[in-house]
C-alpha cells in the first residue's frame, strides 16, 4: 500500500500571509488538525493545533487583554508555522509513512507529487490507524 491509496487528496491549504484566526477557524470548522501552508501550490510549511496550543490565548486574553488577543490572531501563520516539514510523495510506502509519523512525532504528513513540492493530499494517523482497523476486522 501506497501514500497515493490512503492520502486525503486536495486537502485545504492556506497561504503564509494567513491569519492565525483564519487557520483556526478552518482547523474547526472542518474538524482537521493540520493544514498545509503553500504558495501556489507549493509547500512551505505546516501549521497544526499544537502550533496554535503554544500560543497560549488564554493567558494573552488574561495578562494583556482581547486587543493583545486581536493582534495574536491577526499574525500570520508563517510566524508560527513548522518550515522544516517532512513530506513523502504519492509513491512512498505506507511502512515508511508509519516510521516517519513515528520517528519525528507529526500527527499528519503532506503528499506531494513526485519530483516536486506541490501539495496532492495529506496523509494523517488517523489515516493508517483506519487502515489497521481493517486490517483487524478482517482477521476476525
Amino acid at each position: 500500500m501506497i501514500a497515493g491509496d490512503l492520502m486525503t487528496p486536495d486537502p485545504t491549504t492556506v497561504i503564509p500571509e494567513a491569519s492565525v484566526a483564519e487557520a483556526w477557524d478552518l482547523m474547526r470548522d472542518l474538524d482537521i488538525r493540520h493544514i498545509p501552508v503553500v504558495e501556489g501550490r507549493t509547500l512551505v510549511g505546516m501549521v497544526s493545533d499544537r502550533d496554535l496550543g503554544r500560543m497560549n490565548m488564554a493567558g494573552i486574553l488574561a495578562s494583556d487583554g482581547a486587543d493583545a488577543l486581536r493582534e495574536e490572531l491577526a499574525t500570520p501563520v508563517v510566524k508560527i508555522m513548522s518550515a522544516d516539514v517532512i513530506s513523502v510523495d504519492t509513491e512512498t510506502d505506507l511502512g515508511e509513512v508509519v516510521t516517519l509519523l513515528i520517528e519525528h512525532k507529526v500527527g499528519a504528513l503532506p503528499i506531494v507529487s513526485p519530483g516536486t513540492r506541490d501539495v496532492v493530499g495529506i496523509l494523517s494517523y488517523i489515516d493508517v490507524l483506519k487502515v489497521l482497523q481493517s486490517s483487524l476486522q478482517d482477521d476476525d
